[in-house]
């Protein structure tokens, strides 16, 4: 027989119940108990739903982030936090305050918060480790326990799912200098207790996800994978050791001879791996194979699968487990619930709930022939049949193919930028420290209201106009009274940064439920890219030019740029990303010059998600970077000298890529800075950037409001490295996800603290 089980599960809910759970207890409208018992009912209805694998997750399911629950779990709670483990001490972590707003200020400062970044090359944020020379470990496993009683008591037949001792030193930052694997003597025992513990309350599996074997390891990281799992290998619990993301390639051998009892290998899109695999493991040893992707949404060619698993299965039987490539946290959870969509697009998609049928139907062919599951190969090859609409109705010409060789010079342009600088120095009339915002403004309930009456056909486009511009004028007003410099007309129209345009070009699915978690609270739909991109229509024009009508200050043109668009889409397979990326390029392109025409003096262009598409190993960073800042250039490259390109990226260690994040040759760029404490500030040490740069000073992921004391120290800091007269004042990223009262005090202080400064450096 073939073992099933999946690595994880979407926490979210179908109908983001977590969600709001989690927002109303922030808002002290729930208590801490009831959050708790919505949490035990996801988690319970989520075990239900994966019941027909042999092993179900358990540790998957977060209130917040599994990375931070592991921190929790093993004791690593800062002293900034408190001593305790309860609820206030997580989402002060978190968020830098808890729903007990009283412990939202430490000592009369505010709590910082934890850094937040993301998870390998996904969308994903997690709450940072942090390590010290005094860091030291504990285990707390209570939350994990009721878990597992829960588990017990319903008959599940569970797996604990943990973050590896090797992964979870990877992903800290030591606040001291400390190497991380100094720490591994420390941490080890703490595992041991842990996984005995497990065991002792019915854990015979435990999984430990250790994603860093697709990555580069030095001697030393090799050596300590040895080191840890020969230590562990004397715990009861069998050890099943998950990677995900890419290949092992070199790191093939070290993985198969890890002295534990299974390895799992992401095999959904790429089968390198497998025969070096086969003959590299040793024959005790359990091998799963993740033959559905979990980080995309189109339904596993079953046929071809099994031409292919056939032959494995009867090589290492009973030895050989199925699941989905990686935790399914990264799609949708049901396609159920997408009855709206077009048929042929999606009788071609796979969510959540259908992937672990997809392992099913998989399984039970190999266990006991095809003709076990005959019904369900055949509307399975049905389906991928119907291609309709996918791909080749706006076929690219040639010689507007893949930026792939064409020459990354010609796409700069023409003029330095210090010349195009003083050009839009004399155009915009701003003052040394200019102030601006990253684009979106507060989501409200009227403004939600709106968008789904008007979608709903339940109020005209004349009123939804009207009742946009209205939302439209308040922000520039704000704005205005505020001080700001450069204004934004608030995204009110926009749902999110990606749907949005997706809705709007054609190649793009947009879906009705499809929600993906991208950190706590915070969910979003990724766009589905099907067929080639093309934009009939301007997108934003309406809008800004509206906003720009009201005030006599420069407003951004607010644009998303394609890299992050692409990244942040489920992308179409049958092409290559970068084909995809330049056809999006040219709809930002097309949109640019309208703006521009349209009067437009400062346009930016988000490229939020750059490092996200980074491949895992360095060597193979240069063609994608070659190509992704390619794209934006031939986004940008056309527009007169005094027109200000913007761009902005947030929320990823974008340190080790200045060089190509400087080949954007962007006039300003604005990067989240202020979360992470100013860290970035540490690369224009040795890094001179050659354009101007705001560097965020306000966590916007925080509900805390900044004082002006704490911007004007963080500028103070960025004056150091980055000239006077190329220094921005900015947050850190957009501010839809806050509360006005919040947006409105932190904005009023950064203007304060900019104009202290400039008093302080004027002659």
């Amino acid at each position: 027989m073939i073992t099933t089980h999946s690595l994880g599960y979407p926490r979210i809910g179908k109908h983001r119940e977590l969600k709001f759970a989690l927002e109303s207890y922030w808002k002290q409208e729930i208590t801490a108990d009831k959050l708790h018992e919505m949490a035990t009912m996801l988690r319970r209805a989520h075990w239900f739903e994966q019941s027909t694998l042999d092993l179900v997750p358990l540790g998957d399911f977060s209130l917040y982030d599994h990375v931070l629950d592991m921190s929790f779990l093993l004791g690593n709670i800062p002293s900034r936090f408190g001593s305790s483990e309860d609820l206030d001490a997580y989402f002060l972590a978190a968020r830098g305050q808890s729903a007990a707003t009283g412990h939202a200020h430490c000592c009369g400062s505010l709590v910082v918060a934890s850094e937040m970044t993301k998870w390998f090359d996904t969308n994903y944020h997690y709450i940072v480790p942090e390590f010290g020379e005094e860091t030291t470990f504990e285990l707390r496993p209570q939350r994990l326990l009721e878990q597992v009683k829960d588990a017990v008591e319903l008959g599940v037949d569970f797996k604990p799912v943990l973050i590896g001792p090797l992964t979870y030193l990877a992903l800290g930052k030591s606040r001291d200098g400390v190497p991380p694997l100094k720490l591994l003597d420390g941490l080890l025992p703490v595992y041991q207790q842990l996984l005995d513990l497990l065991h002792e309350h019915g854990a015979n599996w435990v999984q430990l996800d250790e994603p860093i074997l697709v990555t580069e390891l030095d001697q030393a990281w090799q050596f300590a994978f040895n080191k840890a799992y020969h230590q562990l290998k004397t715990c009861k619990a069998r050890i099943l050791v998950a990677t995900y993301f890419g290949r092992l390639k070199e790191n093939a051998y070290l993985a198969s001879q890890l002295p534990v009892a299974g390895l799992h290998v992401d095999v959904a899109s790429n089968r390198d791996d497998l025969q070096p695999l086969l003959n590299l493991l040793p024959s005790h040893k359990v091998l799963s194979l993740g033959v559905v992707n979990g980080r995309n949404v189109w339904k596993t060619d079953l046929s071809a699968a099994l031409e292919w698993l056939e032959p494995v299965a009867q090589k290492i039987k009973e030895r050989l487990w199925l699941a989905p490539s990686c935790s399914l946290l990264h799609v949708p959870m049901d396609l159920e619930q997408e009855s709206g969509m077009d048929d042929e697009i999606r009788c071609r998609l796979s969510f959540a709930r259908q992937k672990i049928e997809e392992v099913g139907i998989l399984a039970t062919a190999l266990s006991q022939g095809r003709q076990a599951v005959q019904d369900e190969l055949d509307r399975n090859r049905q389906s991928l049949a119907a291609i309709g609409k996918r791909s080749g109705q706006n076929p690219v010409k040639d010689s507007d193919n893949a930026p792939e060789g064409t020459g990354i010079l010609s796409f700069y342009r023409k003029t330095p930028w210090a010349e195009r600088y003083e050009l839009q120095k004399q155009r915009l009339g701003l003052p040394v420290l200019p102030t601006t915002t990253i684009g979106s403004f507060p989501q409200t309930a009227h403004i939600r209201q709106q968008r789904r009456l008007y979608k709903e056909g339940r109020v005209s486009w004349q009123e939804y106009e009207a009742s946009m511009q209205a939302e439209i004028a308040e922000c520039i007003r704000i704005q205005e009274e505020i001080g700001l410099d450069v204004l934004v007309h608030g995204e009110a129209e926009r749902n999110d940064m990606v749907e949005y345009f997706a809705e709007k070009l054609e190649g793009f699915a947009v879906s009705c439920h499809g929600w993906v978690q991208s950190y706590g609270s915070r969910c979003v739909k990724p766009p589905i890219i099907y067929g080639d991109i093309e934009r009939r229509q301007p997108l934003t024009v309406q809008w800004t030019t509206f906003a720009q009508s009201l005030t006599q200050k420069p407003v951004k043109g607010m644009l998303t740029g394609p890299v992050t668009m692409l990244n942040w889409s489920f992308v179409r397979e049958d092409q290559p990303r970068s084909l995809t990326c330049w056809q999006l390029a040219k709809a930002v392109r097309d949109e640019i010059q309208d703006l521009e025409s349209a009067g437009i003096a400062i346009i930016q262009v988000d490229e939020a998600a750059l490092r996200e598409g980074l491949p895992l190993r360095r060597s193979e960073w240069t063609s994608y970077l070659d190509w992704a800042t390619e794209c934006f250039r031939a986004a940008v490259k056309d527009v007169k000298d005094e027109t200000q390109i913007h761009t902005h990226m947030c929320y990823s260690e974008f340190n080790d890529i200045l060089d190509a994040i400087s080949s954007l040759d962007a006039d300003v760029i604005t990067i989240e800075a202020s979360r992470s404490r100013m860290d970035l500030l540490d690369a224009f040490k040795a890094f001179d950037y050659p354009n101007a740069i705001g560097p965020g000073v306000y966590d916007i992921h925080s509900p805390n409001v900044p004082s002006v004391s704490t911007i004007v120290q963080r500028l103070e800091a960025a004056m150091a490295y980055i000239p006077l007269d190329r220094l921005w004042v900015n947050p850190d990223c957009g501010l839809k996800t806050r509360q006005w009262s919040e947006v409105a005090a932190a904005l009023k202080n950064m203007v304060e603290a900019a104009r202290d400064l400039r008093k302080k450096s004027s002659p």
